[in-house]
């Protein structure tokens, strides 16, 4: 396949791994991996825990360091943003005023922090967290004590209200919703959750939301709609992630909830592809369209795209998976929960090792596991089978 190009749109854990398989596969032609950061490509899971805390330096979150780029031929581009994208002319223009022409090319463009358009909230000390920089500009405000306002109750949310506790911050936590973790979790491990953190001395504001950013310039608070305001000279807004869809409309691709891909990771347009963060698609396992934010799923459909890319592809039917580090804690959940009509509790809460299985008209759909890893590699091996063939026991 020499003479060609594969252009690959997002340097993160999707991108890198598709540079990496098409090499691994064979594919000989240029490879192009173009990247908005001026960061080598590297892990995001740690930012909101390690190296939030400074126990992992930046040289560890490297995926790769750079002399791989050179031993496998890949034109990394750092610092460099696609501007446009045209599927019929299979050419692409970068904010460097560069036209890539490309055989096939990899949409891999991840989430962005979904933002609240609230008022104060362009000051001093109102962030978000997603990228190294981010924590970049977060790392002044840990080193003195005093409030932080957490906006959102879902893993970043409570993976930081773990790490500034820790640290010896006041944390109060505002959750629109009526418990934490509401979208990613069913009530009993939330409830599991909310109990770890208050014993931890954050304060947790359910059913509340923020209406205004206090200070002049730096933020000194938030204002809640029952009209309180609540001290703070950090506060994070940690409600969600979107999918990076803009360059795929402006091309005219069919978006549902993310970059529409088929079983293949194949766009509406032709020689176009999707994966990771950005891409959703339908799940047999699960019979309904689906977009996953994880590592797992990044890892493995930049895979099935380059080898979809290679003509070796086979149908794309993942059996999610997900964790979270908080405090002592280490959950892990296998399957996705929505729709089920059976919790089982296994294991005890109180010694903080149990595991809730949840099934739909007698089949697995999901495992929550708390500090048991034996428990949720069983799990993800049996998701989609017979509930009650699942006998594992913490």
């Amino acid at each position: 396949m020499s003479g060609d190009r594969i252009v690959i749109i997002g340097a993160g854990q999707a991108g890198l791994q598709a540079a990496l398989s098409l090499r691994q596969s064979g594919y000989d032609g240029a490879l192009s991996l173009i990247g908005e950061e001026d960061h080598l490509p590297y892990q995001r899971p740690p930012l909101s825990k390690k190296y939030l805390t400074g126990e992992m330096t930046a040289d560890r979150l490297l995926l790769k360091p750079s002399a791989f780029f050179d031993e496998f031929d890949v034109d990394l581009r750092l610092s460099v943003r696609a501007e446009a994208l045209d599927p019929g002319r299979k050419t692409i223009e970068l904010s460097t005023g560069e036209t890539l022409g490309f055989s096939n090319v990899l949409l891999a463009t991840g989430t962005r922090p979904r933002l609240l358009s609230l008022p104060g909230h362009g000051q001093e000390g109102v962030l978000t967290l997603r990228t190294i920089n981010d924590v970049e500009r977060m790392r002044p405000y840990l080193g003195s004590g005093g409030q932080v306002a957490i906006v959102g109750g879902g893993y970043i949310g409570l993976e930081v209200a773990a790490v500034t506790r820790s640290l010896g911050f006041e944390v109060t936590i505002f959750e629109a919703g009526d418990r934490v973790m509401q979208r990613v979790a069913a009530p009993e491990t939330s409830a599991f959750f909310h109990d770890l953190h208050t014993r931890n001395g954050v304060a947790i504001r359910l059913n509340e939301t923020i209406e205004a950013i206090e200070g002049n310039g730096r933020c000194t608070g938030v204002r809640t709609s029952r009209g309180e305001v609540f001290p703070a000279g950090l506060v994070l807004i940690a409600v969600g992630a979107v999918p990076e869809t803009t360059l795929a409309e402006a091309a005219g691709l069919k978006v549902e909830n993310g970059i529409w891909v088929d079983a293949a990771c194949r766009t509406s347009a032709d020689s176009v592809y999707a994966a990771g963060d950005c891409a959703s698609f339908h799940s047999p396992l699960f019979d309904k369209v689906i977009r996953l934010e994880s590592v797992q799923n990044a890892i493995d459909q930049a895979r099935a795209a380059a080898r979809a890319m290679m003509k070796d592809g086979s149908a794309y039917n993942p059996t999610p998976w997900f964790w979270s580090d908080q405090y002592d804690v280490k959950l892990q959940i296998a399957g996705l929960s929505q729709g089920h009509d059976r919790a089982e509790m296994r294991g005890s809460t109180e010694a903080k090792a149990f595991g809730i299985v949840y099934s739909k008209n007698g089949r697995l759909i999901a495992v929550d596991t708390v500090n048991q890893p034996k428990g949720h590699m069983l799990a993800r091996r049996a998701i989609g089978g017979p509930v009650d063939a699942f006998d594992w026991q913490p």
